[in-house]
């Protein structure tokens, strides 16, 4: 039996801290993995076990501030409440920046949108998020929309887990048509 590994060769960043939305950081990050990815969990300290909002770990493997953009095909925004706290990093925001300025892949997921929109790059961009956070988005300029996915571009949003299964079908729909 052949496997089909469509992403082999191509690596991924995903954002973790304290209190992320579990499924919505491990599930995109192991169906990358399963396409061939290989991918690295950067937290704001390296080696250090951060917790999900329903308590299942996560370990950094490196820190934000070490990471280089050019290094990735693209970045996951997990939810949870851990974007509020990460989109006050200087590096966090320089990063996504960097990864919209290279048109690379940008996934977030409910709360997860809180991230590109503090990094000032959703503007003019259809997204969906949590609707918790619309009120953010349309003030950041994003035209929201209450979908399961939507894609523009190179930006892939979702809202919540429940469309983990959407959100995931996107973001390999996006990476292979590049």
């Amino acid at each position: 039996m052949t496997v089909s590994l469509p992403l082999s060769g191509q690596k991924f960043l995903l954002f973790t801290g304290e209190d992320y939305e579990d499924l919505e950081l491990w599930y995109p990050k192991l169906r990358l993995e399963e396409a061939g990815a290989t991918t690295t969990l950067a937290g704001l300290e390296a080696e250090k076990t951060y917790l999900g909002k329903h308590g299942y770990p996560s370990v950094s493997e490196v820190t934000i501030d070490s990471i280089n953009s050019a290094d990735y095909q693209g970045v996951i925004c997990a939810g949870g409440w851990m974007p509020d706290k990460l989109r006050r990093s200087a590096k966090v925001l320089s990063l996504l920046q960097e990864f919209h300025e290279s048109e690379k892949l940008i996934a977030a997921i409910c709360h997860g949108g809180w991230m590109p929109i503090s990094a000032g790059i959703y503007s003019g961009v259809k997204v969906t998020g949590s609707p918790g956070i619309k009120d953010d988005l349309v003030n950041a300029g994003a035209i929201w929309e209450d979908a399961s996915v939507i894609v523009d571009r190179h930006f892939v949003s979702s809202r919540r887990p429940s469309d983990l299964p959407d959100f995931c079908r996107a973001i390999l729909d996006v990476l292979q048509a590049n």
